[in-house]
């Protein structure tokens, strides 16, 4: 916990983390094909990095902040600099630029209490629906928030095909019973 909270002081005060909290995955593993034959793919997650630098701007530190990412693995992984044939490094600001992430945040709002649950992603915006009829949104800006999991597309899912399905009953409904009257009329006739 002291090496997180270390991590985040950095960014409190504008700089990317000298050491910072890294989770890495290796898609390879799973997935032989997203690299060539005997080698892989090394994707890291880094926190914390602030959106405004205190100090120069991403574009002029990127390279900075990518070499002390991989200086940090070599703490725990020597060779590491060594087997390393590309990399690609995404900024908060990258990540503004290249997916219209506001301000580099994946989860598109933080996941603090005024924003989680019925508050997400702001009060009266919840449950997958919008102002706009028909219009359903999900991803990292709803409920349960961000990651890989999917749950936002799966819950809206089943919000868009209940919504759906009591729409269309009571479109059969009132074409059943308008086609009831209007047989009850030719017939009284």
């Amino acid at each position: 916990m002291e090496y997180m909270e270390r991590a985040y002081d950095d960014a409190k005060y504008g700089h990317y983390s000298r050491r910072p909290y890294i989770d890495m995955v290796i898609p390879s593993l799973t997935d032989p094909s997203v690299a060539p034959p005997g080698k892989h793919v090394l994707s890291c997650f880094v926190q914390y990095a602030p959106y405004k630098l205190a100090e120069g701007n991403w574009d002029d530190q990127k390279e900075a902040f990518g070499d002390n990412v991989i200086n940090t693995i070599a703490e725990y992984a020597p060779n590491i600099k060594d087997i390393i044939i590309g990399r690609q490094i995404l900024t908060p600001l990258d990540l503004e630029r290249e997916f219209g992430l506001t301000q580099g945040n994946i989860f598109q709002g933080e996941l603090s209490l005024e924003q989680l649950f019925f508050l997400r992603p702001v009060a009266g915006w919840a449950y997958y629906r919008t102002p706009i009829h028909n219009l359903y949104m999900c991803g990292s800006a709803t409920h349960p928030g961000g990651g890989i999991m999917g749950a936002n597309g799966r819950i809206a899912s089943q919000v868009i095909l209940k919504e759906w399905s009591l729409t269309s009953r009571a479109r059969w409904t009132k074409s059943s019973s308008s086609h009831s009257v209007a047989t009850a009329s030719k017939a009284a006739s």
